[in-house]
């Protein structure tokens, strides 16, 4: 008799998840004070959902502190328990959203220009 433990296969561990799930209700008229738009029309941000594709982005350690700073005071002020990922899926979306709306004029324009 072998003592052997049966372990699933790596493509058992690995198979892709995508297609089983019904996908996510559209977003209600209501509701689009809260999200922003981007370029894609009335597309906003994906929020807790789980998402297939990764960037990494290196901050500095004072960003990094201000992004927490602004996610626990989201938290005590406002009642908004958010990680730091949806965080920044919001901002992104809010500065792609002000370069479609005002292009030159935008914040992020403005920004990318004074650094």
């Amino acid at each position: 008799m072998s003592r052997r433990v049966s372990l699933p296969t790596a493509d058992d561990l690995f198979r892709p998840t995508s297609g089983t799930a019904e996908p996510a209700p559209a977003p209600e008229q209501g509701e689009a004070s809260r999200g922003a738009t981007t370029r894609r029309g009335n597309a906003r941000t994906s929020g807790r959902v789980r998402h297939d594709e990764k960037m990494t982005v290196y901050i500095t350690s004072e960003e990094l502190l201000e992004i927490e700073h602004a996610r626990l005071s989201l938290r005590r002020t406002h009642g908004l328990a958010v990680d730091r990922g949806r965080l920044v899926r919001q901002a992104v979306a809010l500065a792609l959203a002000d370069l479609e709306a005002h292009g030159e004029e935008s914040q992020l324009v403005q920004r990318l220009r004074d650094s």
